[in-house]
């Protein structure tokens, strides 16, 4: 029999070389996080940026476990049967963005498919507890498509959040291949009811896939068409040898290339370059 072809790997430009890893401020994050025995995003996903915003007394909240039920060839997050919701996660919460005197959080969460609401609940609670013991703070979550229930997505907007984000993640043609669980319009028309309220709307992908510049053009005139308001794009790494293969590094000039485009569709905040993640530097966007 035989063997499988070794993947050939890209090599890594110099532009997507992170800094070293802080010390102090970020060491106390990592003490905070386990102290209260919360998931953050940058940890499980290994975000290239966690040294940069650990070391700047800020991180993106992981909550309803850190096993996720779907399976996307890039996500490093664990998938399998998740552990039942945690009921007091919403405190524990709270009391981190306490101590760690957060401003602007974020809180994103696996996808939760066992779940009749999708963890919707569980992103309520989060944010009304925080409204109440942290009224100044700005919130942003980064929700799941919830299945498409819309009454799900209607508990999470009555909470208050004043950012509502959900990642598009990437160009259209690639959902069978990376994201087989998902659905390109469920997402769009979950975007679309964002825009109708009163919450700021916001998505993200990724590039380097193999996507086309038409996939992307088409992929954000979608996202413009639904009225979403903020954009992230940034490069996709790939986690391990078991994920996807990046196919292309695209250089800066490219990503500006994508933000001139993005902005002249009418998006109100573009965030785009290689290190861009969907929380990197959220709070910028309130300057906007």
């Amino acid at each position: 029999m035989n063997a499988e072809p070794r993947q050939t790997l890209l090599r890594k430009p110099p532009w997507l070389k992170v800094p070293p890893p802080y010390a102090g401020q970020s060491h106390g994050v990592r003490k905070t996080l386990a102290g209260l025995k919360l998931h953050t995003v940058c940890r499980e996903a290994a975000c290239p940026n966690i040294a940069e915003c650990f070391a700047s007394g800020t991180a993106t909240f992981l909550i309803l476990g850190n096993i996720c039920t779907r399976n996307c060839r890039y996500c490093n997050i664990a998938h399998g049967l998740p552990t039942t919701a945690d009921q007091t996660e919403p405190a524990r919460l709270a009391a981190a963005v306490a101590e760690m005197n957060i401003r602007y959080v974020v809180i994103t969460s696996v996808t939760r498919d066992d779940l009749a609401d999708g963890g919707a609940k569980v992103f309520s609670d989060c944010i009304r507890t925080l409204r109440e013991s942290r009224p100044s703070c700005k919130i942003e979550v980064l929700i799941p498509d919830f299945g498409g229930n819309p009454e799900a997505l209607q508990t999470v907007i009555e909470a208050g959040p004043d950012v509502i984000n959900h990642n598009i993640e990437v160009a259209a043609s690639l959902y069978p291949q990376l994201r087989p669980q998902g659905d390109y319009r469920r997402s769009l028309d979950l975007l679309k009811s964002i825009s109708q309220t009163s919450r700021v709307s916001k998505s993200g992908f990724m590039v380097g896939f193999g996507e086309t510049r038409d996939d992307l053009t088409r992929l954000m005139d979608d996202l413009a068409s639904v009225s979403c308001e903020r954009l992230t794009i940034g490069q996709y790494q790939q986690p391990s040898r078991r994920h996807w293969p990046v196919k292309k590094y695209y250089p800066p000039e490219e990503f500006a290339e994508l933000k001139s485009i993005a902005l002249a569709m009418g998006f109100r905040h573009v965030e785009a370059g290689p290190r861009v993640r969907s929380s990197y530097h959220a709070a910028k966007a309130e300057n906007d």
